[in-house]
């Protein structure tokens, strides 16, 4: 359908299509996935409901309950498509009536209901019948809604490249004979760290987003942080559990003052602390109360995102920006690293001893991570230009800075960042 002006009924109409869908269509896609245990199946009953409302909302009006809408839709193509498929007319009747029954999920349900679908979508995602690689990039598909392109961004790898593995994962699913119920026991527990490890890069999408005009994605990271919450009432023994809720609730209260009215992003050093969340920042330490509790009494060591968790509460219990302890931030990192090594890793850590230590000492780990190779791993990313630019201002060498926020600026895919980079390049020149 051709473009609506944004003020026109049509243009109302497709804003609201365009809404509904990002606020639903992860729980419409991970309810259909449950009712038809088929994942290409239920991607594409929803991408059906979706083109209905396009096609329909202009002209009837957006419907009272879009959720529910888009849902009944689906659940109808998804019902005249299992009879029409004579050969498998056992099942058919069995799933046709299945979705004839089924009811759209309360979209409002507490979030401590370990039976969610979306929870139950993550799981089954994470599946061990697929690459590391392919469960993230699957999960960030269908659960945090990100398209193919923003995957591989995510990935800095092709976007064909990533598409033929999310087709792959898929077909796995299909026909490796998986459950498509939420795990228990042994099973849930192996799978437990690639889930927390996804939940944390769709939280991550939304927090700094790869591509797209916007620096944020709130969408993204509420979603991370309510999946979060559920894995902590799910494994309330793993310690890391709690510290990944941590992590993202601290991380997640400062979303409103990372950006000006505009949609400008605002620095950490900049951002108006007031505006930080503080109920989230309380929920937040909790949990990393709680991570240290649990640790301590089942004698069992804090996870990687615990320790994430500590460097955020650091920040978190900071009245300013001068009174933060960037000591402390290095030591937490110098244990991450030694933990969790790799060259992101590496990057933040030469950011806090930059701070903590002066620029020379951040500039050192970055060049000890190119010595090392690490570096060819970001290749394709700005986030190492755009660190050593920032160390490089601060070091006063403000040509090289300059040069190295250019670098950083032509990397990105986001706009507003790259606005941010650039203007930072010609404050330098």
């Amino acid at each position: 359908m051709t473009d609506a002006p944004s003020g026109s009924p049509d243009g109302q109409a497709t804003r609201a299509v365009t809404a509904v869908w990002r606020r639903e269509s992860t729980r419409l896609v991970a309810a259909l996935v449950r009712m038809t245990r088929d994942v290409s199946l239920a991607e594409d009953l929803a991408q059906d409901a979706l083109v209905a409302a396009l096609e329909q909302w202009p002209a009837d009006g957006v419907p009272a309950n879009p959720g529910g809408w888009l849902m009944s839709v689906a659940k109808r193509r998804g019902v005249d498509q299992f009879r029409r498929n004579a050969t498998l007319r056992d099942k058919t009747a069995q799933l046709g009536h299945e979705l004839e029954e089924a009811t759209m999920p309360d979209l409002d349900a507490a979030i401590d209901h370990i039976e969610d679908d979306v929870l139950r979508l993550v799981f089954l995602t994470c599946h061990p019948v697929l690459s590391a690689d392919s469960r993230a990039a699957l999960t960030l598909r269908l659960v945090g809604g990100l398209s193919t392109a923003e995957v591989a961004r995510a990935f800095l790898a092709q976007e064909t490249a990533v598409g033929q593995r999310i087709s792959r994962a898929k077909k796995t699913l299909a026909t490796s004979g998986v459950s498509f119920d939420l795990p228990t026991g042994a099973e849930r527990t192996q799978r437990l760290d690639d889930v927390m490890a996804v939940v944390y890069l769709i939280f991550n999408e939304g927090y700094t987003a790869t591509a797209g005009e916007e620096w944020l994605r709130p969408d993204l990271c509420h979603e991370g942080i309510r999946l979060a919450r559920m894995l902590a009432v799910l494994e309330p023994t793993e310690p890391d559990t709690h510290g990944l809720q941590a992590l993202l609730e601290l991380q997640g209260s400062r979303t409103h003052a990372r950006t000006a009215s505009d949609g400008t992003p605002v620095l950490l050093d900049d951002q108006d602390r007031a505006r930080w969340d503080h109920l989230l920042i309380r929920r937040g330490l909790a949990a990393l109360e709680r991570s240290t509790t649990v640790s301590q009494g089942g004698g069992r060591p804090v996870g990687a995102f615990t320790v994430q968790a500590h460097i955020a509460a650091c920040h978190a219990r900071a009245r300013s920006a001068a009174d933060t302890d960037w000591r402390q931030i290095a030591g937490w990192y110098d244990a991450l690293a030694a933990a969790a090594p790799g060259p992101v890793i590496e990057v933040n850590r030469a950011v806090a001893h930059g701070r903590a230590f002066g620029p020379d000492a951040g500039l050192a780990v970055l060049d000890a991570l190119t010595a090392s190779g690490g570096s060819t791993v970001l290749a394709g990313s700005h986030l190492l230009p755009s660190v050593r630019g920032d160390l490089l201002e601060r070091a006063g060498r403000r040509a090289d800075a300059s040069a190295a926020f250019s670098e950083a600026a032509v990397l990105t895919g986001n706009a507003r960042e790259r606005e941010l980079l650039t203007r930072r390049a010609e404050e330098n020149s």
